[in-house]
């Protein structure tokens, strides 16, 4: 995700790499938002299914070492 964010911002890998960052970075333009959203929909939805499988998996790790203790919203 640090990769994918720094290619977006330009600090990254360098645009003849294919990566999220540069992908989504290229189609800023409106013209590419609004007419080929098959530029930036799929690596988005890489994106962020990529931090929902970690954050899930971080969470199963935290509850699978620790099961005794309760999680309680204050």
């Amino acid at each position: 995700m640090a990769e994918a964010s720094l290619s977006f911002l330009g600090f990254g890998v360098q645009p003849p790499t294919p990566s999220w960052g540069i992908l989504l970075a290229e189609a800023q333009e409106m013209q590419i938002l609004t007419q080929m959203p098959w530029m930036w929909v799929p690596p988005g939805i890489a994106i962020t299914i990529t931090v929902l499988a970690f954050n899930f998996v971080g969470d199963g790790i935290r509850d699978a070492v620790s099961p005794k203790e309760k999680y309680t919203v204050v």
